[in-house]
């Protein structure tokens, strides 16, 4: 995590998360046109990749002060301070009251958080490295360096991946594709499939990894709601930066995530009288796993369709899966707005819809 237009550092620093994303193998990004293919240049070249690995601590020379800290919000929070780092003004217990007072659930609890000088991360998460993110341990710079960048930013950013870790959005990783409101309004699964964006890609194509993305706006999100007004947008694409939906959206997830499936039921009854054609309105503003089942009367042959929200183009067909019951199962991706066609054919009688959607 890195704050832009600063002079000296600043080449390195724009390198800093995608060093230790790679080096995670938690997050990825990409390409797209013009200026953000210049962006994910300059995130790329010549940027080094390293690991915390489980076995990095004990081969560090480091020690630590700190432990498990009770802030006072009566939260528990695991921090650690170097002891290179000077005592009177970088203490656990101040870090610890930093971490309650971020926007958070109760991921925060099974977080250990490290703070080290820039040597030491370097050693830890990589060369050039400002912090990493594994599995519910963070590294993070300890101190401000001279170029301006603060570990309030490094920390709030990897943060983010730790929130990540702890949400869901299937049928994708909520920490390579972001947890799943924001990635639904940032029309993450819309911009992979046309090649806008690379979940999981911590390397040539960091600059539109929306896992990096996502960390970035649960850092912004979380400067706004502290009041700081001055915050930067530098190490991902632009395309990325948030609307305030988005910022709503990070909220949501952070405070009131994402548990599960909806579940959804229509019945009617088709007959030989009356219109041939039933129509269902399906909202989806969410990204995910839609499915639908239809049980038919005996005798019944009625078509089902998933239909866009243009109301013409059929996006699938249900298929057999008894003598009585249609299925059609399919990712929502970007489509806000559906339909389910059911036409009458074959005997008449009851219909039932079930669907289930994110």
């Amino acid at each position: 995590m890195v704050a832009p237009n600063r002079s000296g550092r600043l080449g390195a620093a724009l390198v800093v998360i995608l060093a230790l994303a790679a080096a995670l193998g938690l997050a990825r990004a990409t390409t797209s046109e013009g200026g953000e293919r210049a962006l994910a240049a300059r995130t790329t070249a010549g940027s080094p990749h390293g690991s915390l690995r489980a076995t990095a601590f004990a081969q560090v020379p480091t020690t630590w002060r700190g432990g498990a800290i009770t802030a006072s919000t009566g939260e528990v929070v695991r921090v650690f301070v170097s002891d290179s780092l000077p005592a009177e003004t970088v203490t656990p217990e101040a870090w610890a009251e930093f971490l309650v007072g971020l926007t958070h659930g109760p991921e925060l609890g099974a977080l250990t958080t490290y703070l080290a000088t820039l040597a030491e991360v370097a050693e830890l998460c990589g060369d050039n490295a400002l912090g990493c993110y594994r599995a519910n341990r963070m590294v993070s710079l300890g101190e401000t360096l001279p170029d301006g960048t603060t570990p309030e930013e490094v920390v709030r950013h990897e943060y983010g991946h730790h929130v990540g870790f702890h949400r869901q959005n299937p049928p994708w990783r909520a920490i390579d594709w972001g947890p799943k409101s924001w990635a639904s309004t940032a029309n993450v699964c819309a911009r992979t499939a046309r090649g806008e964006a690379y979940p999981g890609d911590g390397g040539r194509n960091y600059a539109l990894n929306p896992g990096e993305a996502w960390a970035e706006v649960y850092r912004l999100m979380d400067e706004r709601k502290a009041g700081i007004t001055t915050a930067t947008w530098q190490i991902v694409a632009p395309s990325f930066y948030p609307s305030d939906a988005a910022l709503h959206a990070a909220e949501r997830d952070v405070l009131a995530p994402w548990t599960g499936a909806r579940t959804l039921s229509f019945r009617r009854s088709l007959g030989n009288a009356g219109p041939k054609v039933w129509w269902i309105p399906v909202s989806t503003p969410l990204d995910g796993n839609l499915t639908l089942t239809a049980a038919l009367p005996r005798g019944g042959e009625q078509e089902v369709a998933l239909v866009a929200g243009n109301r013409k183009t059929v996006l699938q067909r249900g298929q057999w899966v008894s003598q009585r019951a249609k299925r059609l199962a399919r990712a929502v991706c970007g489509q806000r707005s559906l339909f389910v066609r059911v036409t009458q054919r074959g005997a008449p009688g009851p219909v039932r819809l079930t669907f289930t959607a994110p």
